[in-house]
């Protein structure tokens, strides 16, 4: 029977991390920033630097944005909301996987046999795991970049989902890597996955 596991993470938490141990402990296909691709290509109509552009962030200025586009069109998120809903929806139906981010969780719901992950950490403990893998950028640097993308990630869940990302009861199971620490946290996956 196929798997499908999700994670949905903070910035700085280690779902990427955990995500790609994850893969290879189960020994399951991978897919993050590599699923952009992917959804560029089941999009005729996008490019992967459009892509890319919009990737997990929701336009601020709805106003100016709309001049940009052709009447009849709809604003290019939207369009990469509905590639990306077709990409993930396609891998889930054909293969056993882990995806990491892109809503994966939501656009999944109904699949049964899927797990859905929510890796958190504590802020300091984020800017500090950050600072070991980005040693040349500024600490306060790294704590704007963190909260900014936790703020587009969850814009963008919000304005594709109704929901807010960080939300333990949209997930099966929910991690917190400042706690728990990376090891722990994928023990704790593997065992939750053997029972989907």
């Amino acid at each position: 029977m196929r798997k499908v596991i999700t994670i949905s993470r903070q910035f700085g938490a280690g779902g990427g991390e955990l995500g790609r141990r994850t893969a290879k402990a189960l020994g399951l296909p991978f897919y993050d920033k590599d699923l952009v691709l992917r959804t560029a290509m089941a999009s005729s109509g996008l490019t992967p630097e459009q892509v890319q552009r919009w990737d997990e962030r929701v336009p601020v200025t709805f106003g100016f944005t709309q001049s940009l586009f052709d009447f009849y069109n709809r604003p290019l998120s939207d369009k990469l909301w509905e590639a990306q809903v077709k990409a993930i929806r396609e891998i889930a139906d054909r293969e056993s996987c882990v995806i990491v981010g892109r809503n994966a969780d939501f656009i999944l719901r109904e699949f049964d046999h899927c797990l859905r992950v929510f890796v958190h950490a504590d802020f300091e403990w984020r800017v500090e795991r950050m600072s070991h893998m980005m040693p040349d950028t500024p600490p306060e640097k790294l704590r704007a970049d963190i909260k900014s993308v936790d703020r587009a990630r969850n814009a963008y869940c919000t304005r594709y989902t109704g929901r807010h990302y960080a939300d333990a009861t949209n997930y099966d199971l929910t991690l917190c890597t400042s706690r728990l620490g990376i090891d722990a946290a994928l023990e704790q996956i593997l065992q939750a996955a053997a029972h989907i």
